[in-house]
């Protein structure tokens, strides 16, 4: 086979895990197996149509408590396979108050 070109390495499952794709409204789920992942995404086997969902954002619930999971967008569709990214979460910069920013100088003298 060809030089991988991926950014990060995937770790394959042979006969992959039982995860859940979920809308980000909580609208719909879905039950698929991920074949493999990497730190930013995977391939998904999905059980039943995914025709009709919005597949630009939504969630992969890694365990059945849905405590554990990642906010993700699909990217390539191979049959019942979709190829998905993981989306970062957005950090917003703290800025702190003039006053503050003093107040902490100070104290480091």
């Amino acid at each position: 086979m060809g030089k991988e070109l991926r950014k990060n390495p995937r770790v394959g499952f042979e006969r992959g895990v039982d995860v859940q794709i979920m809308g980000i409204d909580g609208t719909w789920r879905r039950s698929c197996r991920m074949m493999d992942v990497s730190e930013g995404g995977a391939m998904l086997a999905v059980v039943g149509s995914v025709g009709e969902l919005d597949l630009k954002e939504f969630f992969l619930l890694l365990s059945s408590t849905g405590l554990a999971y990642r906010r993700c967008k699909m990217v390539r569709v191979n049959g019942d396979r979709i190829g998905v990214i993981f989306l970062k979460p957005e950090c917003k910069k703290k800025t702190a108050s003039p006053s503050a920013r003093r107040e902490r100088t100070e104290a480091l003298v």
